[in-house]
């Protein structure tokens, strides 16, 4: 246990005022947390002294079970998410249709070239949808979340990484052969691979590169999906009348956006429930017309199943038909929020609901297209209008133009997600993140994060005004983010499952290849508006990079200088005339082991402390509530008076801390605990003269010998996202009028 408690303290290393000491509003426990609390240092184990620091801490008390049991849902439950995935994972993939065929650029088409698309498009969904998300990828969730950080997460369970600049997986050199560890076997290459991993600290290094480039990018992808969408939904309506322009689509796409980000405040359930019918709506609707278009124009288009036409394609197009891959692979944009919107439902229902309803209605839409392109090969341009039958184009422009609104749900749930799971890993800075369900965890929205990615995506539309750049741009990076996914997925099948390595190769070979070919025909996209979600993904790695960095050095900087009970009994004794202050301090800190530098820095320029003193750690756990008698847990610091005490929190729970209750609560734990009546009667004295609430703030600053880059994100990056994110406290119910903050700048 102490090696999964230690696991998941790196979200409580951090500063008091915009430190994870709540593990990202519920994302740190259990599958969330990292380990920035590290039984080794510098790749050296602890020393005797920290392990009695160690003994004082509470990751043994409050840190979730170990072999936590899967929620099982019934069947009629998951049906019920399936239908509610509908319309938060399913938009951007299932409104594809509109975007595909319009994107080829064809010329001169013949039946051949649109069967040999059809059977592209087909056997891509097949293979890098339905087989590797659906089949594989989904499988390799942590506890119930998906998407990169997951997976890193995943793997940081089982891999003990030391290097600083990774999520520290802490374990105890004993715990080696423990079967949770070890997963009990496996090939000699799969046991040498993790070992490899363990030893060199370039190669965890890349991988933690590697999970941050490819959360960045799925970032990026969500404030450009919404601005694509939105933009090709409503452009359908100029076919229909001149007098409608480039600014008024442009101008009509703002508003649509503004009302769906302002629609993500009321959470995913709502969202889902608002957007699912009309996402049903847009499905049936589509097999309506697919099949209609079937029947009338070419029965037998549904041939186009047969792989061989792709190779007749290939070789009777040559490079024209390599340059069409980066238009098809439009078809599956969207595809990786299956994986990234896994904890706002499970993964049967994602599964279903692809399975029954998504993957055969663009089939059969994609098949109606053709069918239609056969007789009217002419009309590719705008080929998913064009198909529609006169008499219903109106009832289906009105529901296409909903269903592209509602396409930008799944990159916008995908963000919110992912910026909880960099949260609870100590990688992003903090922001708030409000749970929407009590009855499922994973559904989260975060306003800060909301506006930010609507005010890029605005800035998008406005910016290019739906120009081709802002076409091009779509789904470029979404292929790097499903090599990032392969990658790691292959990892998690070598190192975790231990796999038979000639299933991982029959895995990772040909969807390396596959990817990797539509990467490289993606890539002549770049210099025509493809850099846009490149620079959106940059700007957010600065961050996420900026803020792991200076997370670090706190860190080190924390480990290197706590104090010892030892210390802290010498600091407190009658030799130093230390001035004990009538009344009760709670000393709100975030460092598990040990004790903070800043409670050292306070005793010496006060040369004052209250004559009880709690030091108190306060910690979000990933359930709905905490039972009121497992909400506080207390210990002794020595013999002067001071004592620990861990509060702890559902995502659900009131953190209210103004009232007598809460005082009086924590002084009830820590009378069970005192040795004799004449200390019990001290903490009842105290309390009846007054208690203050202490609240450390830390700045950092670069010394003068680090490099240029050094200080710069230091004392200018590092120090503006610190100011600028939340603290720690900011949801903590505090009373102001009793409130101290007590600054001290650490020299880095």
């Amino acid at each position: 246990m102490e090696a999964n408690a230690a696991n998941n303290c790196m979200v409580i290393n951090s500063d008091i005022e915009n430190g994870n000491t709540s593990g990202g509003g519920g994302g740190g426990g259990g599958g969330g947390g990292g380990g920035g609390g590290s039984l080794y240092h510098s790749g050296e184990q602890i020393n005797e002294a920290e392990a009695v620091d160690r003994t004082m801490s509470f990751t043994r008390t409050y840190q979730p079970h170990q072999h936590r049991v899967t929620k099982e849902y019934p069947a009629m439950q998951t049906i019920l998410l399936a239908y509610q995935s509908l319309g938060v994972v399913y938009g951007d993939l299932g409104t594809s249709p509109v975007n595909v065929f319009s994107s080829t650029r064809l010329t001169n088409l013949t039946e051949e070239d649109l069967l040999g698309t059809l059977s592209l498009i087909i056997w891509t969904l097949t293979s890098l949808v339905l087989i590797k998300y659906v089949f594989i990828v989904l499988h390799a969730n942590d506890h119930g979340e998906g998407g990169t950080f997951a997976l890193y997460s995943y793997i940081c369970r089982h891999i003990n990484f030391k290097s600083k600049f990774t999520i520290q997986n802490t374990k105890l050199e004993s715990d080696s052969n423990m079967e949770f560890y070890s997963g009990g076997g496996g090939s000699p290459f799969s046991t040498r691979t993790k070992k490899f991993l363990e030893r060199s600290t370039t190669a965890q290094n890349f991988l933690t590169m590697l999970v941050f480039l490819g959360t960045c990018m799925v970032i990026g992808d969500g404030a450009l999906t919404p601005a694509t969408c939105v933009l090709s939904a409503l452009q359908g309506i100029q076919s229909r009348s001149s007098k409608i322009t480039q600014d008024h689509v442009v101008w009509l796409s703002v508003v649509l956006l503004v009302a769906l980000f302002a629609f993500q405040r009321c959470g995913t359930s709502k969202v889902s429930f608002s957007f699912s019918p009309i996402m049903l709506m847009w499905f049936a609707t589509n097999v309506s017309i697919g099949v209609y278009n079937i029947i009338i124009y070419e029965p037998s288009i549904l041939k186009a199943v047969s792989p061989h036409y792709i190779v007749k394609f290939f070789m009777r197009n040559g490079k024209t038909a390599f340059d069409l891959l980066g238009a098809v692979f439009l078809a599956i944009t969207g595809a990786e929020a299956m994986f990234a919107d896994l904890g706002h439902f499970n993964k049967r229902a994602i599964q279903w609901g692809f399975s029954f309803v998504v993957y055969p209605s663009l089939i059969l839409t994609y098949a109606g297209e053709t069918a239609y392109l056969t007789k009217n090969p002419e009309k590719i341009t705008n080929a998913y209008y064009s198909s529609i039958p006169e008499n219903v184009y109106w009832p289906m422009f009105v529901i296409s133009t909903l269903a592209a609104v509602v396409s930008s749900q799944s990159m916008i749930s995908a963000t919110f997600s992912i910026v909880k799971q960099s949260l609870s890993l100590g990688c992003f800075p903090r922001v708030n993140i409000i749970h929407t369900s009590s009855k499922h965890q994973g559904q989260v929205y975060s306003p800060e994060i909301n506006y930010i990615l609507m005010i890029l995506t605005l800035g998008l539309v406005v910016g290019f005004k739906g120009g081709v750049e802002l076409a091009n741009a779509y789904g470029v990076v979404v292929i790097w983010v499903m090599i990032i996914t392969t990658f790691l997925t292959t990892l998690v099948m070598l190192v975790i499952w231990k796999t038979n390595i000639i299933l991982v190769l029959a895995f990772f070979l040909p969807y390396m290849l596959i990817e990797g070919v539509f990467m490289t025909s993606l890539l002549k996209k770049i210099p025509q508006g493809g850099w846009v979600p490149f620079a959106i993904s940059a700007f957010f790695l600065t961050i996420m990079l900026s803020w792991s960095y200076g997370r670090i050095k706190k860190t080190t900087y924390e480990a290197e200088r706590k104090m010892s009970i030892e210390e802290l009994d010498q600091m407190l004794s009658l030799n130093n005339n230390v001035y004990r202050t009538q009344g009760i301090c709670f000393f709100f800190t975030d460092l598990v082991y040990g004790i903070p530098p800043i409670v050292r820095h306070y005793i010496q320029h006060t040369n004052s402390v209250r004559e009880v003193m709690v030091i108190v750690t306060v910690r979000i756990l990933p359930i709905k509530m905490v039972q009121p008698e497992e909400r506080f847990n207390v210990g002794k610091l020595g013999n002067k008076g001071v004592y620990r005490c861990l509060v702890q929190f559902g995502y659900k729970d009131s953190q209210n801390m103004k009232g007598d209750e809460y005082v009086a609560s924590v002084l009830t734990k820590i009378q069970e605990i005192t040795n004799s009546r004449t200390e019990t009667h001290k903490i009842q004295s105290a309390a009846e003269r007054g208690i203050v609430f202490l609240l450390g703030r830390t700045i950092l600053k670069s010394n003068k010998e680090n490099g240029t880059l050094a200080r710069l994100t230091i004392d200018y990056l590092y120090r503006f996202l610190q100011k600028n994110s939340r603290a720690a406290v900011s949801t903590l119910e505090i009373p102001p009028e009793r409130t101290l903050q007590i600054g001290m700048m650490y020299e880095i």
